[in-house]
């Protein structure tokens, strides 16, 4: 076994795949990260999100999900399109969150995480591992981090020079040994856009949010109804939330992305002549088949879209 060149031939295949970074780090349990999310668990800063008390061992330690776990290999791919920007210059109406706007991201990570992983096997033999897409307990933007895709911006998001914070993030957890990165060095300076910008002062310090604050858990967690504190602060936002994005100063400079089916769909952009709070549920399911949407529910996108409507007519 050859710990380089299996670290090269798994990193050009993860780019031949159409992933924009493959970065490699050492498994192992993540105190740092551990002692700060019992700190935001303990805070309440995660809301009604009371799956993200489970697993807390899991959530720390890669060899609880993969028995001798020697490696985590993450993946990106970038979702920033010159069509979103268009968009959102020229048409003030109820908005969806850009990562949202196209097909949802997890059937499509998992389907080319799956080929990597069984081209691994092919180069190296016999290996135990598994795959991630936000589909268990994994701190995506640690080991983001660690495996050098990237450092943890003051929004509390992983980014870097070259896609800023607009991709996703996969991982393969495996029980091989690679020649690992280094994890990227912070490069937003004293800059504070993100934490100003914010309309619910969610980021209250820097890399700490308050989650039950953010526009994004209200539009897309909050299934009950809205304290009227945050209605008025939603602004225009019906799904999720990209204010602390668009303000950053790297995502201005940030790459497009290659992966096509992750383009904003034309219907979800300009859908028929009517307001979004007036769709029905059938209406409803058709356009966002297929998309990260469907998790708020008809109910509760209505819900949203009423807001921002009303939002966008009292400016």
């Amino acid at each position: 076994m050859d710990p380089l060149k299996n670290t090269i031939h798994i990193r050009a295949k993860a780019l031949e795949l159409g992933f924009d970074r493959c970065g490699f780090a050492k498994a192992g349990k993540l105190d740092e990260e551990a002692y700060r999310l019992e700190e935001w668990l303990n805070s309440g800063h995660h809301g009604n999100m009371n799956w993200m008390e489970n697993y807390f061992d899991k959530r720390t330690d890669p060899t609880k999900l993969v028995p001798g776990a020697k490696s985590v290999v993450s993946v990106i791919a970038g979702y920033r399109f010159e069509e979103n920007e268009q968009y959102d210059q020229n048409y003030k109406v109820p908005k969806i969150s850009k990562y949202a706007r196209g097909r949802d991201y997890h059937k499509l990570f998992k389907n080319r995480l799956k080929h990597l992983f069984r081209y691994s096997q092919d180069l190296i033999g016999d290996i135990n591992g598994r795959i991630f897409v936000d589909s268990a307990p994994v701190l995506d933007r640690a080991w983001g981090r660690l495996s050098g895709n990237g450092w943890i911006g003051k929004n509390s998001m992983l980014m870097n020079k070259t896609h800023g914070s607009w991709f996703f993030i996969g991982e393969m957890i495996l029980d091989v040994p690679f020649v690992y990165d280094a994890p990227e060095t912070d490069h937003c300076g004293t800059c504070t856009k993100c934490i100003d910008a914010c309309p619910t002062d969610a980021i209250y310090e820097p890399q700490k949010v308050d989650g039950s604050k953010c526009i994004s858990y209200l539009t897309i967690e909050m299934k009950e109804t809205m304290p009227k504190e945050f209605q008025e602060q939603l602004g225009e936002w019906m799904f999720g939330c990209d204010i602390c994005q668009d303000v950053c100063p790297w995502n201005r400079k940030a790459e497009y992305g290659n992966y096509k089916d992750l383009k904003p769909r034309e219907n979800v952009l300009y859908p028929a002549d009517r307001k979004w709070s007036e769709i029905t549920e059938k209406e409803f399911d058709d356009i966002f088949e297929g998309s990260a949407v469907r998790r708020a529910t008809h109910k509760w996108f209505v819900r949203n879209a009423k807001l921002a409507e009303q939002n966008l007519k009292s400016k």
